[in-house]
């Protein structure tokens, strides 16, 4: 953390992504889904895997992009965006 103000200015980016998507996680097992993060690509979009009952869901889409991505977004200002993918 930054001596001065407390922030988590020395974290890499996939570090601050694992944070958010670590406080993210319980919300989604409770439904009995589950996220994975596949990788953050070198421009900074986030690949995640959506899994149990969140994959193949009718309101995945909607999870990742008004949940997931708007989180990560507000949390990690440097994440472009947030792809599903298989």
């Amino acid at each position: 953390m930054c001596e001065n103000c407390g922030c988590n200015a020395d974290k890499s980016i996939k570090d601050k992504v694992i944070e958010v998507i670590d406080g993210i996680r319980p919300m989604l097992q409770n439904d009995g889904g589950d996220i994975e993060l596949v990788e953050v690509t070198a421009d900074n979009s986030v690949k995640v895997r959506l899994q149990g009952a969140c994959k193949g869901c009718p309101s995945a889409a909607m999870t990742l992009k008004m949940g997931v991505e708007r989180m990560l977004k507000q949390r990690v200002p440097e994440v472009k965006e947030v792809i599903a993918v298989p």
